[in-house]
């Protein structure tokens, strides 16, 4: 071999292939790496390691300020898995909303979802929206932590609240409401 010659080098992660000059002892190294890689490849082509696939569902969380809802459902939204309200667990009207009755609504449709499969979740956040109340209800936050203490993998966390481009009428009239 002469001290430097021309190598057709593959250049892998480029996807093209140059002319490069090279000396002998970098031919060398180059085919020890190409050896190398080939029997890597090999060896990851006999035997695939089996992946884990999770079962996703979608927790839907619709939070105003009367009430609280955790809706689970799977990836399409159209299989209701779990669903659970803030009156479910408080007696009194003005206590479905707090974060107590969140906690206790999220943890509750949980457990039911783990119990059918679910393992990873997705969260859509959504409030009134509309010419209502454009902010989730003050129980939001306390359902996305019972969400996450109850052992899912948690994906992404969107909101979801409809926000008109323009909007129809409020109600209440010319002169608006009157207390």
């Amino acid at each position: 071999m002469c001290r430097r010659e021309t190598l057709l080098f593959n250049l892998k992660y480029e996807g093209w292939k140059r002319c490069v000059q090279m000396s002998s002892a970098q031919v060398q190294e180059a085919e020890k790496k190409e050896g190398k890689e080939e029997k890597v490849q090999q060896a990851q082509q006999q035997a695939p390691a089996p992946k884990k696939t999770l079962k996703w569902g979608i927790v839907h969380i619709y939070s105003s300020y009367n009430n609280i809802i955790v809706h689970v459902t799977d990836l399409t939204g159209a299989e209701t898995i779990a669903r659970a309200s803030g009156g479910m667990f408080v007696d009194a009207g003005r206590l479905e909303p707090t974060p107590y009755a969140a906690t206790r609504a999220a943890s509750y449709a949980m457990e039911v979802a783990k119990q059918k499969g679910i393992e990873a979740v997705h969260i859509r956040v959504r409030a009134p929206g509309g010419v209502k109340a454009r902010t989730p209800g003050p129980g939001t936050q306390a359902a996305i932590r019972a969400i996450a203490r109850s052992g899912v993998i948690i994906g992404r966390i969107e909101d979801v609240t409809p926000l008109p481009h323009d909007s129809v009428r409020r109600k209440g009239g010319r002169r608006g409401r009157r207390v």
